[in-house]
């Protein structure tokens, strides 16, 4: 199934520089394993905003919320997930 999958980033005002980067470290490593495996077909900026909007592929809504939680930054997000239906154009 394919989603689109909204994820706005809050990370906290006061957290230390070290951990931030080390956190974002961690996030843009699972980012490449997620792209890699072909979970995450496509993601893009949203320009002036700590925030993505990308196509996520899983077998189900399960399989999506496991992938999510998955993200180093998961307990620093806001996520909007969309499913996607196959559109006649693209049957």
């Amino acid at each position: 199934m394919e989603f689109l999958v909204r994820i706005d980033v809050s990370l906290p005002a006061d957290m230390p520089d070290d951990a931030r980067t080390a956190l974002l470290a961690a996030e843009k490593r699972r980012g490449e394993e997620l792209t890699a495996d072909g979970t995450i077909q496509g993601i893009w900026r949203i320009p002036g905003r700590q925030a993505n909007v990308g196509i996520w592929v899983a077998a189900d809504a399960t399989a999506l919320h496991e992938a999510l939680t998955s993200l180093p930054v998961w307990a620093y997000t806001q996520i909007e997930v969309t499913a996607l239906a196959t559109h006649p154009l693209r049957a």
